[in-house]
């Protein structure tokens, strides 16, 4: 992991601002979110990837790009949430008491 994070983090800071621009607009969009049953699908499909990842089961360079997009999504989703939570806590903050 220190060598992704030595030679990527170009890469690992470009992952975290977007998630952190896309969880900043993500607030004011009023789509329909996943339902329960494919965010428990999805939820499996990340630990067994999380699993896979840390057997090391896929081996060299797959294995490697594994580890590489595991990384990147983590960031990304911390990006997401600190975007969304910041833009939460400024749009609350200039919304007049009532």
């Amino acid at each position: 992991m220190t060598v992704l994070a030595t030679f990527f983090w170009g890469w690992l800071l470009g992952a975290a601002l977007l998630g952190f621009c896309m969880g900043w607009i993500a607030v004011v969009h009023r789509a329909q979110g996943v339902s329960k049953v494919w965010m428990r699908w999805l939820a499996l499909l990340a630990a067994a990837l999380v699993a896979t990842s840390f057997a090391r089961i896929v081996p060299g360079r797959f294995g490697y790009w594994l580890d590489l997009f595991l990384v990147m999504f983590a960031l990304y989703l911390v990006g997401c949430a600190i975007g969304s939570w910041l833009r939460d806590w400024v749009v609350s903050r200039s919304k007049p008491a009532s």
